[in-house]
């Protein structure tokens, strides 16, 4: 006799949940209302992350333009190829070789306007996996281990072709910030994301084409574009603090968490833990050095800013500003006035005080500054 399976049995195994439960009642009553492309998001998810999905997308009004894929398959059923609104991705972000290019090609395949939706494991999802596999006690090296192989090694020039060619870029530990920057990089606009069973789900809308900018942050040793003096671009040497591809994600930040009392974002998630220690002691600013012997900046001045953070400012403080070359140590370190406000303040009296004896005043701002990191009284942030 050929076996038949019991459908209810079926069902329930696609569901994970106990066939003889009431519980399973519902969820399969659920489940056979539903049209075919709500039946794969369970299937190759759960129904947790359906629900999430639904909140942004419709997906019984929007079915047959909704471009499903997974690691195994994409789902073409009944799907309109001329008209489609929106991408729902199930293979993970850190398996993809060449994450720009596709982000690209999902950019060029959508309407302005159309929804992308993805997920990915990133780092904390990836120490929690560690640390459930091998428990505390060994979790720890293993995610030591990891740290080194799969997030240094991979940042270090002399040796990212070797890991790339080894991994060929199918282990790819990446961060919040990063496949948030990435997405914004590629012309995406940020809606929502959340972490369900381990993973990073990020729902996102197509907003732009992608950027032309050609070297975001991702090495150790960065170059920042500033607003320097005559209002020209200058590229700031800095010790990388953020994750890669953060500066793409600035505006989005501010926008969420606005500034804290030192005139920093409230929240931001996009430092990294080493990055925090790097600018608490000043250590990420020292290769301005190499901005000094070029010319482009002095070792006491106005903090060189983004356009966007430059736009900020009031308008007397813009052009003041440009009169200058910025510096690696601002006024507010000698004047104690960390908070926005007190910034702004102390700039103000900084080009008083220039404009009367630049010489003496950059000399007399060094050893004040110098005297108050030293006595701790103000920190990087």
């Amino acid at each position: 006799m050929q076996y038949s399976p019991n459908p209810l049995t079926e069902i329930a195994n696609i569901l994970d949940i106990s066939v003889n439960s009431k519980t399973c009642a519902d969820q399969i009553d659920k489940f056979i209302g539903i049209n075919d492309l709500q039946k794969e998001i369970l299937i190759h998810s759960n129904q947790m992350v359906l629900e999430y999905i639904s909140v942004h997308l419709d997906l019984n009004k929007h079915s047959n333009q909704i471009l499903f894929c997974t690691r195994e398959n994409t789902f073409t059923d009944l799907l309109n190829f001329s008209n489609v609104c929106s991408i729902i991705n199930f293979k993970q972000i850190n398996d993809i070789v060449h994450i720009n290019q596709h982000l690209r090609s999902i950019n060029k395949l959508l309407p302005d306007g159309g929804i992308y939706i993805g997920r990915v494991e990133t780092y904390i999802n990836r120490k929690e996996r560690i640390f459930r596999r091998f428990g505390n006690r060994y979790g720890q090296f293993f995610w030591l281990a990891d740290f080194i192989i799969n997030r240094v090694i991979p940042r270090t020039r002399l040796f990212e072709g070797i890991y790339r060619f080894i991994t060929q870029n199918k282990i790819q530990p990446i961060s919040k910030a990063e496949i948030l920057g990435r997405l914004a990089y590629n012309g995406f606009e940020i809606i929502d994301y959340k972490i369900i069973d381990g993973l990073f789900y990020f729902i996102v809308i197509k907003l732009s084409e992608p950027s032309n900018e050609k070297k975001p942050s991702y090495y150790a040793l960065i170059r920042l574009k500033r607003i320097g003096k005559g209002g020209r671009t200058i590229e700031v040497f800095k010790i990388r603090t953020m994750h890669p591809y953060s500066e793409y994600l600035h505006d989005y930040v501010i926008k969420l968490y606005e500034y804290n009392d030192y005139g920093k974002p409230a929240d931001n998630f996009r430092i990294s833990r080493w990055g925090k220690f790097l600018r608490k002691y000043w250590i990420d600013e020292i290769p301005q050095i190499i901005n000094i012997i070029k010319g482009e900046m002095k070792l006491v001045g106005c903090r060189p800013v983004s356009y966007s953070r430059f736009k900020e400012f009031p308008l007397e403080i813009q052009q003041e500003r440009i009169k200058y070359k910025p510096g690696i140590i601002p006024p507010y370190i000698a004047l104690l006035m960390p908070d926005p406000i007190g910034n702004i303040k102390a700039e103000k009296i900084y080009f008083d005080n220039i404009k009367q004896n630049e010489f003496g005043t950059n000399i007399r701002y060094l050893l004040k500054s110098m005297k108050n990191i030293l006595l701790n009284k103000i920190r990087g942030w």
